[in-house]
């Protein structure tokens, strides 16, 4: 699937969410959404962002933007992360990589030498009618919460 890019129309989904239930895009037309993709549970890099992003939980819901972490983990790792970590976001579970695949994140990598595929960290800010407002791919985890919710802001 080509990268999707400002402007197009984002996937709709509906995936099972950490303390049971659904997450659906379709639920949350008329509010910004932050979908962000990471690739595990409670590893250094997904832990700062989440945490990240749960700090800045109150301003986003100000923006009247919801957040949500999606990553291939079953919902019973994202539960104990959550826990864990007292987190506020909401975290969506794609193990069948559906949703992945849509938004092309699910991506070859490479480590050592050795390819194998998995999740490139990135984040879509879609705007209230579901449309992409803003991308960012090979996400670096420091400050991109902050710059997250700078560009839910203006929306």
């Amino acid at each position: 699937m080509a990268d999707l890019t400002a402007g197009d129309m984002a996937p709709d989904f509906t995936l099972p969410r950490d303390g049971g239930g659904t997450v659906s895009l379709a639920e949350m037309r008329g509010s910004p959404v932050v979908l962000y993709f990471y690739p595990k549970d409670d590893t250094s890099g997904c832990t700062t962002e989440a945490l990240a992003f749960s700090a800045l939980a109150d301003e986003f819901a100000e923006a009247g933007a919801k957040v949500i972490g999606l990553s291939p983990d079953p919902v019973k790792s994202h539960d104990k992360f959550v826990a864990k970590h007292d987190l506020s976001v909401i975290l969506a579970s794609d193990e069948e990589k559906a949703v992945l695949s849509a938004y092309g994140v699910w991506k070859e990598k490479s480590m050592y030498g050795r390819t194998y595929m998995g999740v490139e960290r990135s984040t879509f800010l879609i705007d209230r009618d579901g449309r992409v407002a803003a991308v960012w791919r090979k996400v670096k985890v420091a400050g991109h919460a902050e710059a997250v919710l700078k560009a839910a802001q203006s929306l």
